[in-house]
Formats: structure tokens, sequence, C-alpha cells
């Protein structure tokens, strides 16, 4: 899910940039004191969770965690993947520098979306009905991710749009283990610390 320097057009590259500085200084503002801990420790998990690679085919897939990332942290969720995705284009050359703005955009605004469509399902619901928005929050996250690389990929020239096609249909097993994964740690949170996602989303905006 990491685009590399170098593959994509210019126009693209700064387009991502200055989209996903926009979207770090609306998370630095919603980074409240009580997000903190959970943003390092989300921040943790995604940067873990994603160096493992499984190849398929010429390419290969990882876990993100961005859909639960965003379920807890709305737009805090922006610096959180930040700092992962910085540091695993810094210590392992994951990805890169140049295009790390395109890379942010790519998994941070899937897990912002898919907080406004859950939030309500998670803190209303039943552990089993929050479970289940979790759930749907996971996949998604991870299909909306999918596209945006598509997305930009298709955008940076024709040549890219099989590979575009590829990273579409190449995430449709993560989505599966994903929406599970998250479904599983919602069903969890609910159970042991019941206003965990009121406590740190705070009033919709």
């Amino acid at each position: 899910m990491h685009i590399v320097d170098g593959a994509l057009a210019a126009p693209v590259v700064i387009g991502g940039a200055v989209l996903a500085a926009g979207g770090l200084a609306r998370g630095l503002r919603d980074l409240t004191l009580e997000k903190i801990p959970a943003a390092g420790m989300l921040s943790a998990s995604f940067f873990v969770a994603s160096l493992i690679h499984v190849p398929i085919g010429p390419s290969s897939v990882h876990l993100i965690l961005n859909g639960l990332a965003g379920l807890v942290l709305g737009w805090a969720a922006f610096p959180a993947l930040f700092v992962g995705l910085l540091l695993q284009a810094v210590f392992f050359g994951f990805g890169g520098l140049t295009v790390l703005g395109v890379n942010t955009l790519d998994i941070a605004l899937p897990a912002v979306i898919v907080h406004y469509i859950c939030r309500h399902g998670i803190a209303t619901g039943s552990p089993r009905i929050a479970a289940i928005w979790g759930g749907i929050g996971g996949a998604l996250a991870i299909a909306l991710t999918a596209a945006c690389v598509a997305l930009a990929l298709a955008l940076s020239g024709a040549a890219f749009i099989p590979a575009a096609k590829l990273v579409l249909l190449a995430h449709v097993p993560v989505m599966a283990i994903e929406g599970l994964l998250s479904a599983a740690a919602v069903y969890l949170a609910i159970q042991v610390k019941p206003d965990l996602f009121l406590s740190l989303q705070g009033p919709v905006r």
C-alpha cells in the first residue's frame, strides 16, 4: 500500500502533500491530551502491522488498521498515521519522503471518513451492533485506501492503470481480515471500557 518515491506524477505528489498538510493541521487541533495515549498505541500498531508484507502475485499486501484508528481518533488519525509512515520511510525505506503526503492522505483520509460513517453505530448500539459497525469500518477503510492508491496511480499515467487494478483486487482479502480484527477490537473495547469511543471522540463536528 506504500507508494514509492518517483512513481507518481509531480502534480499528484504536490496535491497529495497539500491535502495531507491540511489533514494534519486539523488532526493536530483535535489531538487532545486524552487522545494522545490512544494515538500513540494506534500509531505503533500501524507501524508494526504494516511492516509484515504478504506477497500476492507481483505485489504484496499488509495490514493497516487505519479503520480502527479512525473509529477511535477521528481527525487525530492523521498525525498518528503520519508518524508511523514517516518512521517507516526513514528507517526501513517503505514508501518515500517525497510521497509521504500522498501516502498519508491515502491512509488517513479513509480513517476519517469511516469515523463519521460508523461512530454513531458504535456509540449507540449494543456490543454486538458496535462490533458490526466496527467490522464495517475496518473493511471500508481498506477499500477506500485501495481506491485512493489506485486513483493516485491512475492519475499519474495510463501505464499505471494495470497496477491500480491490481491494488484493488489484492486488497479484497485484507478487507475481510481487517473487518474481523476491527469488529473483535471494538467488541472487546465496548465490553472492557464502554465509554472509550465516547470519551475519545468528543462532540460531532
